[in-house]
């Protein structure tokens, strides 16, 4: 088959398509020939060199595909050969065909094409990971989501809506904004122009946000403590802003908050599959009726990978950027 590989990390020039070896499916693997894969800020980590698959994962990028099942590891049961599926990965989804436990593996929703598909897993998987299994976020509660016109914020904002919250975000420009407030977005913050503590402050009656999903990290931590509710609840997914800031323990105190922080990519297997049932269990029947939607920016041919990780870099989409096999 041919990947996409990083010989040598760099920029996006470092990834080169290439022909390699077919990934064979051990027990309790599937084996997908993929049909589209999905680009992640995580994916750029690692071409730069500082984000490695975990011990047994495929070396090739990509976090995310969509595509049919080519083939059943032993003790694989419940699916057949040609269904069409999506899956999320610890990597290979830049490439004609991965191999993925079982249990990361979810049917295509009902009335989504097989290559929009791809926008799923990541999003899907860590959205209701944190916002909803970690942070239990509830009808009547605020949330506010960082990065809200990302892949990421996206689902986030539809995903509060659907159950009953208040959604806040910030986004970068008033284009974003606006469609952050197209998928149902409360309260609108320019993070370039305002302050985000004051603006939930004054939208919220001064009480803040019940729940915070954040892609920041150090930069943001004593401003999300200050923006929290009482009994608050502040996810950390991302350190785009640092990974060290100081807490203020007795603001926290104050407020009885939270503060988790966690990845998706590392944890055991066993937790993938409860997370992925999960999304299939609550967020599946949104995407067949339609009130949640994937958001797709733009698609790009596999082999131009490069290309991909450029316009992620240059921070002017809106959703998630594909790469479609060609």
């Amino acid at each position: 088959m041919h990947a996409i590989t990083i010989p040598e990390p760099g920029g996006p020039e470092a990834l080169v398509w290439a022909e390699v070896p077919d990934p064979v499916p051990a027990e309790g693997e599937i084996l997908i020939e993929v049909a589209a894969g999905a680009v992640n800020r995580a994916d750029l980590l690692q071409r730069q060199g500082f984000y490695d698959p975990p011990p047994g994962a495929s070396p090739y990028p990509g976090l995310e595909c969509s595509g049919r099942v080519a083939a059943l590891g032993p003790g694989v049961v419940g699916w057949s050969v040609g269904d069409e599926v999506c899956a999320l990965l610890s990597g290979g989804g830049y490439a004609e065909k991965v191999a993925v436990p079982a249990g990361q593996v979810l049917p295509v929703p009902q009335g989504l094409d097989l290559v929009t598909a791809a926008a799923l897993p990541e999003v899907t998987a860590t959205v209701w990971s944190n916002v909803f299994m970690v942070a239990h976020l509830r009808q009547g509660e605020t949330l506010l989501v960082h990065g809200g016109a990302s892949g990421i914020g996206t689902m986030a904002i539809q995903l509060g809506k659907a159950v009953g919250a208040r959604v806040a975000v910030t986004a970068g420009g008033p284009e974003k904004l606006e469609r952050c407030a197209e998928l149902g977005a409360d309260i609108l913050i320019d993070y370039r122009e305002q302050d985000f503590v004051e603006e939930l402050k004054k939208a919220t009656d001064g009480a803040g946000a019940d729940v915070i999903l954040d892609i920041m990290g150090a930069k943001y931590l004593d401003r999300n403590i200050r923006a929290l509710a009482v009994n608050g609840r502040l996810a950390v997914i991302g350190l785009q802003g640092g990974v060290k800031g100081e807490l203020n323990l007795g603001a926290l105190l104050a407020k009885r908050a939270a503060v988790t922080a966690t990845s998706l990519r590392m944890r055991p297997l066993e937790e993938k599959a409860a997370i992925m049932a999960a999304v299939r269990e609550h967020v599946w029947p949104l995407i067949a009726s339609g009130t949640v939607r994937p958001v797709v920016d733009s698609t790009f041919p596999l082999p131009d990978a490069a290309e991909a990780h450029r316009a992620l870099e240059s921070g002017t989409h809106v959703g998630k950027m594909l790469l479609v096999r060609p």
